[in-house]
């Protein structure tokens, strides 16, 4: 699938907004989107946000055969992936032309410019070397890749530890990390891209072109640099031809940012070492939710302890004691029933067995005589 193609009105207002020198997202002409720069669980995985841009490098490494030629030195592997995930107009299971041109930048950038000590990462001459393979996913699409790989490429390098490793005769021993502390990369430099799009035949320039910028550009200007100010490479893609003070400028330019895109990954590298070394939760566990009840937790309050017998004896001096109400035994609590007590009578109060039976034998001795007496007086 394709990526659908801008229409000439938006061609026209991209065009006219670099001409008044502004930009879709409110940038300046030099003005660089926002770089985070998060590390993964294990040693060696990196994410990089360029503004919605974001690209994941993971490096690992095995013992292999060394080159013929070179039989003393390591190997490094670069490999970018362009996913449809990232953006509809990458296609699945093919290289396209991007992909081709990133990787050949990448090996450029790094190989070639020997930001990392390739000597080192041999085990033994001519039969067992260390081989560095950096995979570079492209998880978001939105304008300068190049930037974006370059940043996650360095960064997870810089974070990586190999293996220790012990050689006894002809046994190669290769140590887990419980075993040994694991080693890091020995790197000279850290090389970093920075790109630079013209419009109208290089009239304009601008700074980390988005993914709408890059569509009506004319030309691409990529200049990998460290922060010692040296050029590690440099490629011009477009067909368009730049001058020489074009060219001075855009390298002075890259300088200033590459000075600060590196002292942004010191201090991302620093944090991540103090996390881990306290034994906080660093990678993607950080990101993962506490599973515990947070919302009635209160702060503890101080409670002072002196001087309380006084305070309480002062307390009970200025109050008097309540009155006590003494409740009357014959008539019980409302809402109160014993049982196996006695009977009651309707008013609730009881009754002995021996009064009970005495009231009864007169009121029964005393009816005939009533009837008597009515009786005589009736005659």
């Amino acid at each position: 699938m394709k990526d659908t193609p801008l229409s000439n009105c938006e061609r026209d207002f991209l065009l006219k907004a670099i001409e008044e020198k502004k930009r879709l997202d409110g940038r300046q002409t030099y003005d660089y989107r926002n770089i985070k720069i998060t590390f993964g669980t294990d040693y060696g995985c990196c994410f990089v946000d360029l503004g919605k841009t974001r690209v994941m490098a993971q490096v690992s490494c095995e013992l292999v055969a060394p080159k013929e030629t070179r039989p003393n030195e390591g190997i490094l592997f670069f490999n970018i992936e362009l996913s449809p995930m990232a953006s509809p107009a990458f296609e699945p299971g093919r290289q396209s032309e991007l992909s081709v041109k990133l990787n050949r930048q990448l090996e450029r950038c790094f190989r070639n410019s020997k930001c990392i000590d390739t000597e080192s990462l041999c085990v033994v001459s001519g039969e067992k070397v260390w081989q560095i393979r950096v995979d570079v996913h492209t998880l978001n699409h939105d304008g300068n890749l190049m930037d974006a790989a370059s940043i996650a490429a360095i960064t997870a390098l810089c974070h990586f530890r190999r293996p220790d490793v012990s050689i006894q005769g002809e046994e190669i021993t290769v140590y887990t990390p419980e075993e040994r502390d694991p080693i890091p990369l020995s790197i000279y430099h850290m090389p970093i891209s920075v790109s630079f799009s013209f419009f109208q035949q290089g009239t304009y320039l601008l700074v980390d072109p988005c993914e709408r910028e890059e569509r009506v550009m004319d030309g691409l200007l990529m200049i990998a640099m460290n922060k010692h100010r040296e050029i590690c490479s440099i490629q011009s893609s477009g067909g368009i031809m730049l001058l020489k003070e074009q060219v001075l400028r855009c390298s002075k330019i890259a300088s200033v940012k590459v000075s600060e895109i590196t002292e942004l990954i010191s201090k991302a590298l620093e944090n991540d070492k103090k996390a881990r070394k306290a034994g906080e939760r660093c990678g993607f566990a950080e990101s993962m939710p506490q599973e515990r009840i947070t919302a009635l937790k209160m702060d503890e309050t101080p409670v002072e302890m002196k001087n309380v017998t006084e305070k309480a004896e002062d307390i009970v001096k200025k109050y008097e004691a309540p009155p006590q109400s003494v409740p009357s035994p014959l008539v019980p609590a409302p809402g109160v029933g014993q049982v196996g007590q006695g009977q009651q009578n309707s008013w609730g109060l009881e009754e002995e067995d021996g009064e009970s039976e005495e009231e009864e034998e007169m009121v029964v001795e005393d009816q005939p005589k009533n009837k008597l007496d009515q009786g005589e007086c009736c005659k």
